[in-house]
This record gives structure tokens, C-alpha cells and sequence, in this order.
């Protein structure tokens, strides 16, 4: 009870200049809303007739979560540099909260973006049922959550920009292309398939893609829905230790 307490404060207390600044959100929905307008209408041939914004979209909600969630370590290292952080741990204030607290905050911003950019598709002509969106925003919700921890751990690891930025920079874009998101691997030459199937993000793209399609009973579904909750778990426990461990 003291730790979901302690992450409740933590996450208002990250969530309180977005909600000063909410254009904040929906500018975080510019990079997949110029996707889905200019690349969008190229993938005309995939998923089969009419089917190619079922294919697409599911893809475009994981790119959300890699975008929007990768970024998220950003906003602790002011904290770090200017001792806010330090101050933080030594209050009765849980460590585990400091971590879940700002992932939370980073899930629930995610959810309004996702939210934000099926309605946006449905005037494309993207179509889900009820079930099936819900299912997608859980996975991708559970993909956020793994990135948004291995942000933050990051973050406290190498606590400066010029470094978290080119690590970001030379991983984020390798892994969006080989999860499969905007191109299908199964197309490409088959050593960049089995190359993309290293990639946990691959499963996820697989999952949410399978279920807007109605195979919400297959096995990707479930395999993927899984091995993402799975990577969730471990990167929250990765994240928890170094919170707890990590000298600021």
C-alpha cells in the first residue's frame, strides 16, 4: 500500500506540467500523424484488398509507444543534475515509486496519443470493434511501459544528454525498422527477417496486428501478448534495482 501511495504522488507530481501544457500531448502525435498521411497511402498492396490501413495502424500505435515512451529518461536528467533526484531518495519516499511513478506518467500520456490516433485513422478507413482497440492499446501500453523504464534506467546511468542523445539516436530508428512497423520483413531478404525476430517489438507489431485483422484467438496474439509482458517485467525489474542501487 505504501509503495502504490508513493507512486500515486510521484505520478502527479510528474504529471503536473503536462497538464499545464497539454499541447504537449497531441504534438507528440505529429510523427506518426505524418506516417499515417504521407506513407500511409503507398501501402495500397499490403494486407490484402482494402485491408492495407488494418495492417498499418496496429503498426503505427507500437511506433507510438518506441517515439513517445524512448524519449522519456529526457526529463529525469534535469532532476539528476540539479540534485532534485538525490533530495528525492532521501525522503521516506519509496524508490520503487520514483521509477513506477514517472513510467505511469509516460503509459498514461501514451494512452491518449493511441486514443487520439485511431480516431484520426478511422477517417482513413481504419476499422476496429471495441474489443479489438482495447486489445491493441493494452500491448501497446505493456510496449510503453518496457521502453519507458529502459529510458528512465538509462537515464540514470549515463545522466547526460550528450550521451542519452546518440544512444537514442543509433537504436531507436534500427529497432522501429526491424519490428516491422512500416515495411513487412517477410517481404525483405530472409537474413533481415530472422535478424528482425531478435527484435521483442516485432511480436508486439504481430500481436496488435493479428487482432485488428480478427485472429484475436491465434497464437501470434498470444505469444506476443506474452513475450511483451514478459520484457515489461523484466525492464520494470532492471529499472527498480538500478533506482534502488544507482548512486546519483
Amino acid at each position: 500500500m505504501r509503495v502504490l501511495h508513493d507512486t500515486g504522488v510521484v505520478f502527479m507530481r510528474s504529471v503536473r506540467p503536462l497538464v499545464r501544457q497539454p499541447l504537449v500531448i497531441v504534438l507528440g502525435t505529429a510523427q506518426p500523424m505524418l506516417f499515417l498521411l504521407l506513407f500511409g497511402p503507398l501501402l495500397g498492396g499490403f494486407g490484402g484488398a482494402g485491408d492495407s490501413w488494418q495492417w498499418f495502424v496496429p503498426g503505427l500505435v507500437i511506433q507510438m509507444a518506441l517515439f513517445g515512451c524512448a524519449y522519456a529518461g529526457y526529463v529525469l536528467m534535469p532532476e539528476i543534475r540539479t540534485g532534485v533526484l538525490e533530495r528525492l531518495r532521501v525522503t521516506p519516499v519509496s524508490r520503487v515509486a520514483l521509477l513506477l511513478g514517472r513510467v505511469l506518467r509516460d503509459v498514461a500520456v501514451l494512452l491518449i496519443q493511441c486514443v487520439i490516433l485511431l480516431a484520426v485513422s478511422a477517417a482513413f478507413g481504419f476499422r476496429a470493434n471495441l474489443g479489438e482497440i482495447l486489445l491493441v492499446l493494452l500491448v501497446g501500453v505493456l510496449a510503453g511501459t518496457a521502453i519507458a523504464a529502459t529510458s528512465h534506467t538509462l537515464a540514470l546511468k549515463v545522466r547526460h544528454e550528450y550521451v542519452f542523445g546518440p544512444l537514442l539516436g543509433g537504436t531507436v530508428m534500427p529497432v522501429l525498422l526491424l519490428s516491422g512497423a512500416l515495411l513487412p520483413m517477410d517481404q525483405g531478404p530472409e537474413w533481415l527477417y530472422w535478424l528482425s525476430r531478435v527484435n521483442p517489438l516485432s511480436y508486439a507489431v504481430d500481436a496488435v496486428r493479428a487482432v485488428v485483422l480478427g485472429k484475436v484467438a491465434s497464437g501470434t496474439v498470444v505469444y506476443g501478448a506474452l513475450l511483451t509482458v514478459a520484457v515489461a517485467v523484466l525492464c520494470l525489474f532492471w529499472g527498480v534495482r538500478t533506482f534502488r542501487r544507482e548512486a546519483v
